[in-house]
């Protein structure tokens, strides 16, 4: 070995040397792993030790049973039923619905508050105690009722919701109504659309064949279906030849034109849902009861004794009072400027001196005074002179200024162009 060690090169020997040096240093010199421990107290593997448990941090505050472990039931809240009535159907004492209802506020809300058609689900346990009451709100909460050891306890489970577009648009050859039913929209959603543009465009009386409307609108999506149709976000309708636009506001939740102005105005275009109109504003009408020549100054809408009928705007209730031509009848004055007038009305609902905001139920239809059917006479007086309330220019509602205007008619340059690209994609003619 020393011979073949001898016969290395001189550079190979050396570095030999240095690496023998090193090992036999590290050997005698440096600590053992025992030494460089810190904590003497170490852990062994394999050997027990004890642990020092909080019980109070491992008691939950409400005993939730699995829901696979109870017993569900499933009842739908009938005509004239009441929580105290479905409870006595299915078996469930008065006790253990005062104990819900007693828990919390929420919880007798809910129960009080019960609706025909309700679906409520009941959760029982081995022993038939109740331990889970849900109630469906919507397609994506649920509200909850759970057993605690104090009683009962509630939260809404919210199920996440997601947004898409979706787009309508139809020709009028009927009315709009049919037409709109066509084009797939809900029934909320027409009203809603006829809400938008009701400002400008009586659909009871202004709608004509070959009118044309399109929106985009929202559609809910709950684990991957459509549960509920969302605002809608644009649209466009042309009524006789006049395009009316709007786009929603998501920091206000109103409709504005593309510039920024408010498709609200200051007051309605009809005070009440209507059948049709028996008589139109003019200044040389024949009278129906006396046959002698005067002017019919407001317009005569007929629909069932008893509909509501709206402030047109916000003001202060001039006189509410009855008399023998008239009938039932309330003057309201909006400012020094606009007085409108109601009459024939069955009952009234305010009184001198009130004041009323728009939409309000202010009174009913009816047939008192001097009238030979039932109908609204409505009147709009501008700076005391009568004028025609289907074609009066009605004064705008507050539009938006400044960084808001900016902001809206940046998004609504966008979200009109997505409106245009979805007819164009959907609708290719």
């Amino acid at each position: 070995m020393l011979s073949i060690f001898t016969r290395l090169p001189w550079i190979h020997r050396t570095l030999i040397a240095l690496c023998s040096a090193l090992i036999v240093f590290a050997l005698l010199f440096l600590p053992s792993p025992e030494s460089l421990q810190k904590n003497p107290n170490k852990l062994q593997v394999g050997r027990h030790y004890p642990l020092a448990i909080n019980s109070e941090a491992l008691s939950p505050g409400s005993t939730i049973l699995p829901s696979a472990i109870l017993r569900w039931e499933q009842y739908k809240v009938r005509s004239g039923e009441s929580a105290a009535v479905l409870f006595q159907r299915i078996g469930l004492s008065a006790r253990q619905l005062y104990s819900l209802t007693s828990s919390n506020d929420e919880i007798n809300k809910q129960l009080s508050r019960l609706r025909p058609g309700d679906e409520l689900q009941f959760g029982f346990d081995d022993n038939n105690e109740l331990v889970q009451l849900k109630r469906k709100l919507s397609a994506y909460e649920t509200f909850v009722i759970t057993q605690s050891e104090n009683g009962y306890t509630s939260e809404i489970d919210k199920k996440e919701v997601f947004y898409q577009y979706n787009y309508a648009e139809a020709e009028i050859t009927s009315n709009f109504w049919n037409a709109a039913m066509s084009a797939g929209l809900s029934a909320n959603q027409i009203m809603e659309l006829a809400g938008i543009f009701g400002w400008d465009i009586d659909f009871a009386l202004d709608i004509r064949f070959g009118d044309s409307f399109k929106l985009l609108y929202q559609e809910k999506i709950v684990e991957g279906e459509v549960v509920d149709r969302g605002n809608i976000i644009a649209a466009s309708f042309i009524n006789q030849g006049t395009n009316f636009t709007a786009v929603l506001d998501d920091n206000t939740g109103n409709y504005y034109d593309p510039s920024g102005r408010a498709m609200k105005k200051a007051f309605l275009r009809s005070p009440l849902d209507f059948r049709r109109v028996s008589s139109n504003f003019n200044p040389r009408r024949l009278h129906p009861v006396t046959g002698q020549v005067k002017a019919h100054r407001g317009t005569d809408y007929v629909a069932p004794i008893g509909t509501p009928i709206w402030a047109a705007g916000d003001g202060v209730v001039e006189k509410s009072s009855y008399n023998q031509f008239n009938g039932n009848y309330v003057f309201i004055r909006h400012s020094n400027t606009y007085i409108t007038k109601y009459l024939h009305l069955t009952k009234r609902t305010v009184k001198t001196g009130q004041r009323v905001k728009q939409g309000q139920v202010i009174g009913t239809l009816g047939r008192t005074g001097r009238v030979t059917g039932a109908h609204l006479h409505y009147e709009f007086l501008v700076n005391g002179v009568h004028k025609n309330p289907r074609t009066v220019s009605l004064p705008q509602s507050q539009s938006l200024t400044g960084k808001a205007k900016q902001t809206f008619i940046a998004n609504a340059e966008i979200r009109l162009q997505r409106l245009d690209r979805y007819s164009q994609l959907l609708y290719a003619k």
